[in-house]
């Protein structure tokens, strides 16, 4: 019979003898498609977590220049909907997945360019490392996209995009494709091929960021929200002020920071506080110049992109010196630490800023979650 399962008696401590019936036991399990547990509880159940992932650095660059040349010769319209490049894990056999979990690409329109409509239960956002006018148009509402600007889109929204410059434009998409690939969960649906002259409209704030986007505020009008958040966009103005004035609440000489020089602020969902998304959490950090995090270890994995500054990254056994736009990934349990060298040639912070995007949700949702600091107690 052809059975997939090849089951070889060994020598080990732990092990049954190896013996001409055990022999014979194990080509029976071959043969009914069984695996005895002895036989596989070191890979199945590791003492902690092994990711299929590795440590990677993608130079932005590089990147950009590769989806220059893609914006030449490959056109956006029905059949590949998106000028998208994936990461693609050196681990993960030519997936293009930059995790298990996650999905990261640069995306790439040309002047004058559509992307037609479509929708899909992965959920979604854009990051804006440079650059400006390209508007999102999700569910009709037309959204600015520009430097430093968040843009989350939970699953099964409509959505296309439209470059209204006479400049190309770039920018990092994040979705949750590998985790609903490996779930088989996913439904993907086509929409228009153009957007109406009203949705090519390009104005100043959103509908969503006109109701949603004041701190602490919530339309009374709002009943419950679908899962994922109403705001469309998070500014880097905010953003950028909520940072600045951690780090000088810290050095007024109140706790205010993740650790001394590290600020960090999360997006969240104006409606609940939760994050952003069902299945993605995002984040910015600001180390000041000089200062390093200690090394972190968390289960599920991220990604993370330098918004501004110079600094080195720290990833397992792999030490990577970095500048604005470089990606780079955190697999499961690989320590991670980060040290500042940005000063205001190369930062208009003068610090290290990091954007980073993660699967905590679903790890937590799962009370999976599990997270240490080194010095810290376990």
């Amino acid at each position: 019979m052809n059975t997939p399962v090849r089951l070889a008696a060994v020598e080990a401590p732990g092990q049954p003898e190896v013996t001409p019936v055990l022999k014979s036991l194990y080509r029976g399990f071959e043969r009914e498609l069984l695996v005895p547990l002895w036989t596989e509880i070191g890979d199945l159940m590791p003492a902690h977590p092994r990711s299929r992932a590795v440590p990677h650095l993608w130079r932005w660059d590089r990147l950009r220049e590769l989806a220059s040349q893609a914006g030449e010769l490959v056109p956006v319209g029905r059949g590949g909907e998106r000028r998208a490049i994936a990461l693609a894990n050196p681990a993960l056999g030519g997936r293009p997945f930059a995790t298990p979990t996650l999905w990261a690409a640069i995306q790439y329109l040309m002047p004058g360019e559509d992307a037609p409509e479509h929708r899909h239960t992965q959920h979604a956002f854009r990051f804006v490392v440079e650059g400006e006018g390209v508007w999102t148009v999700v569910d009709g509402d037309p959204v600015p996209m520009r430097r430093g600007d968040f843009l989350p889109q939970a699953g099964w929204n409509w959505h296309a995009h439209h470059n209204a410059t006479a400049e190309p434009m770039a920018w990092i998409d994040g979705l949750d494709i590998p985790f609903q690939y490996v779930t088989e969960a996913q439904f993907f649906e086509f929409g228009r091929d153009r957007i109406s002259d009203a949705e090519r409209t390009t104005p100043e704030r959103s509908r969503s960021e006109r109701l949603w986007g004041h701190p602490g505020l919530r339309p009374v009008s709002a009943g419950t929200t679908a899962p994922g958040s109403p705001l469309l966009a998070y500014r880097w103005e905010h953003t950028d002020r909520a940072l600045t004035d951690q780090l000088a609440v810290e050095a007024e000489g109140f706790g205010s920071t993740v650790e001394p020089g590290h600020a960090a602020v999360r997006f969240t969902d104006p409606a609940t506080g939760t994050d952003v998304l069902p299945t993605i959490r995002a984040e910015m950090h600001r180390i000041a110049r000089g200062a390093g995090t200690a090394p972190v270890r968390e289960t599920g994995s991220s990604v993370y992109q330098v918004f501004d500054g110079s600094g080195t990254v720290t990833v397992g056994e792999k030490t990577w010196s970095v500048t604005r736009g470089d990606l780079f990934v955190v697999p499961s349990w690989e320590p991670f630490s980060a040290r500042s060298e940005a000063g205001s040639t190369d930062s208009d912070s003068g610090a290290l800023d990091l954007f980073r995007f993660s699967d905590a949700p679903v790890f937590e949702a799962l009370r999976l979650h599990r997270k240490h600091t080194e010095g810290a107690a376990r």
